[in-house]
C-alpha cells in the first residue's frame, strides 16, 4: 500500500489522505456529489461509484413507502387538523351553515369566544382553522398569535399585546389563542380586559373547565361562550377513514370484494376496526387518532417489510390487543366529578337502581376516590331516605368504614350494595325538609332573636336559680307538662 494513500473502508478503493474523509462521507451517506472529486483521484466506474449508485436507485424506490415512516415526531393527530370549515368535522350546532359563528367566520370576521367542551372535541382544530382563515383570507389585515396558559406567562401576554398595539398603526388586527386558558387564574386572566374591549386584539380561548367558575366574569361579559360537545362515533369516524386515507391506507368494508387499486395501499384496515376504535375513544378524536397512529407502528416496522411482502392487514384483533383497554373521560377535580355524583343522587332519589349502579361504575372506573363516594352515599340515607328507613344511615356509615378498611378494587361491591340498597328503600324528605324550614325561620326572623324562655334555661348556681332559671320546668311529655318549649312569638309553629 502506498504510503500517501489510504484504502476506502466502504468500496475498497485508494484515495490520497487529502481527499479520503470526504470520499467516506459520500460513500457513507450515498452523496451523488461525488463527482465533484478530482478525476485522479476518483473514477466514474469504480466499485464504489456502483456502490453508490445501486443504493441511491434503491434509495428511490423507497421513497414512496417512507412517507407514512418519516416524520413519525409530529402526532397523527396534529397533521390531521383541518384548515377550512368545509374540512372541519362535527359540532354542526355551532359550525352549520346557519348559524352565526360560521357566517361569521366565512367572512373572514372574527368574534372574542371562549370556546369550551372535553378534550379531543375540535377546539385547538377550530382555532386552526382560524388561523388559517387570518393567514390565507384577510389579505394580510390580521395576525395570529398562539399561546399556551400552560407555558406562556402574564409577560408574554404584554409583550405579544405590544406588538400587537403596534400592528394596528399599519392597518393590521391581532387575533391571539390562549390555549388552556383556565390555568390563568382570574387575577392573571385581567390583563386581557382593556385590550379586548379596546379591540386592540381579538381573543379565543380553549377551556375543558367551565367557564362559570374558572373564567373571570368581566372576560366572559366580553367573549362569546361556544360550547362544544363530544364528537360522536360517526364524526370519529370519519376523521379516522380521513387519516387512514392520509397514511396511503385504506378501509375494507368486509362484504365488500376489494377491487384493484391504482397504487397499491401501504396498508389495509377492516371497516370493523375502525367503528371499534371510534367507539371506544368516548368522543375525544386525539384518542381515536393516536390509537390508530400506535396500531399501525405496532404493524409495520419499516419500509423494507412493505416492499417485501405488500400491504399489511389490520383487523379488529390487532387494535384490541394493542390498546386493550377503552378510554373514559373522568376528572376527579372538574365538572365531570360534580356531574357524575349529581346524577348519582338524583337516580338514587328516584329510586332507578340500575341508573344509580350505572353512574357509580363510571365514577369508580374512572378513578374517583371511594370513600368520597361512600360520604355522599351517607348524605343520601339522611336527605332522601330519612325517617322512611333510618337503617339506611347505618348502611351508609359502616360502607365508609369498609370502603377506610379495604380500599379499591375490593370495596367497589361494598359501594354497589349501599348504593342499591339507597335506591331500592322508601323515601322520604321529611327531615330535610323540616331542617331547611327551622333554617329559614331563624334566617329571615327580624330583629333580635328571641331568648331562651326562663324554664329551659340550666340552673346551675344559687344566683340563676334565684333569677327564676329552669322555674317550674318539668319532665312530662309536653301534652302534660303546660309547658311551651319554644319561644312564645313563635306559638305553635310546625316545620313538619
Amino acid at each position: 500500500m502506498n504510503n500517501d494513500k489510504i484504502c476506502c473502508p466502504i468500496c475498497s478503493e485508494e484515495f490520497s489522505t487529502t481527499v479520503i474523509e470526504n470520499h467516506v462521507s459520500k460513500c457513507l451517506f450515498l452523496n451523488e456529489s461525488a463527482s465533484k472529486e478530482s478525476s485522479s483521484s476518483f473514477k466514474d466506474e469504480s466499485p464504489g461509484r456502483k456502490y453508490i449508485k445501486l443504493n441511491n436507485a434503491k434509495a428511490r424506490k423507497n421513497k414512496e413507502a417512507k412517507s407514512l415512516f418519516e416524520n413519525n415526531h409530529i402526532p397523527l393527530a396534529e397533521r390531521m387538523r383541518p384548515t377550512t370549515l368545509s374540512g372541519y368535522v362535527g359540532q354542526l350546532h355551532i359550525l352549520g351553515p346557519s348559524t352565526i359563528l360560521y357566517q361569521l367566520l366565512n367572512k373572514s370576521e372574527i368574534p372574542n369566544i371562549i370556546l369550551w367542551g372535553p378534550p379531543g372535541c375540535g377546539k385547538t382544530s377550530l382555532a386552526n382553522v382560524i388561523a388559517y382563515i387570518c393567514k390565507n383570507k384577510s389579505n394580510g389585515k390580521m395576525r395570529y398569535v398562539k399561546l399556551s396558559a400552560a407555558m406562556a406567562g402574564v409577560n408574554e401576554v404584554k409583550e405579544v399585546i405590544t406588538i400587537a398595539s403596534n400592528e394596528l398603526k399599519f392597518n393590521r388586527h391581532t387575533v391571539v389563542f390562549m390555549d388552556e386558558i383556565h390555568r390563568f387564574n382570574k387575577t392573571q386572566q385581567d390583563v386581557f380586559l382593556p385590550h379586548v374591549e379596546s379591540g386592540i386584539i381579538t381573543l379565543i380561548g380553549a377551556t375543558t373547565e367551565n367557564p362559570s367558575f374558572n373564567l373571570n366574569s368581566a372576560l366572559l361579559s366580553r367573549c362569546k361562550v361556544i360550547v362544544l360537545e363530544k364528537l360522536s362515533i360517526p364524526n370519529i369516524i370519519s376523521i379516522l377513514n380521513r387519516a387512514v386515507s392520509s397514511l396511503g391506507g385504506i378501509v375494507h368494508v368486509s362484504s365488500k370484494r376489494l377491487e384493484n387499486a391504482n397504487q397499491i395501499p401501504k396498508f389495509i384496515i377492516d371497516e370493523s376496526s375502525i367503528k371499534w376504535l371510534a367507539g371506544t375513544c368516548d368522543g375525544d378524536a386525539r384518542i381515536a387518532l393516536s390509537g390508530l397512529e400506535l396500531v399501525i407502528q405496532c404493524k409495520i416496522q419499516n419500509n423494507e417489510e412493505f416492499l417485501q411482502n405488500g400491504p399489511v392487514t389490520i383487523t379488529s384483533d390487532d387494535i384490541i390487543e394493542s390498546l386493550k383497554k377503552t378510554h373514559m373521560l373522568y376528572d376527579k377535580k372538574g365538572e365531570q366529578h360534580y356531574d357524575m355524583i349529581s346524577a348519582l343522587h338524583k337516580s338514587v332519589r328516584a329510586s332507578d337502581e340500575n341508573a344509580s349502579l350505572y353512574w357509580l361504575t363510571r365514577m369508580i372506573l374512572g378513578g374517583e376516590d371511594p370513600v368520597y363516594i361512600a360520604r355522599r352515599l351517607i348524605r343520601m340515607a339522611c336527605e332522601d331516605i330519612g325517617l322512611a328507613d333510618p337503617k339506611a344511615l347505618g348502611i351508609a356509615v359502616h360502607t365508609m368504614h369498609g370502603c377506610k378498611m379495604i380500599g379499591m378494587p375490593e370495596c367497589d361491591v361494598l359501594l354497589a350494595q349501599c348504593t342499591t340498597y339507597l335506591a331500592r328503600a322508601p323515601k322520604s324528605r321529611l327531615m330535610e325538609d323540616a331542617l331547611r324550614a327551622a333554617q329559614r325561620i331563624v334566617a329571615e326572623h327580624k330583629g333580635p332573636q328571641p331568648g331562651v324562655p326562663l324554664h329551659l334555661r340550666n340552673a346551675p348556681t344559687k344566683l340563676m336559680k334565684n333569677l327564676g332559671y329552669s322555674k317550674g320546668y318539668n319532665m312530662k311529655h309536653k301534652e302534660e307538662s303546660g309547658l311551651n318549649y319554644l319561644p312564645e312569638e313563635l306559638g305553635n309553629i310546625n316545620f313538619f
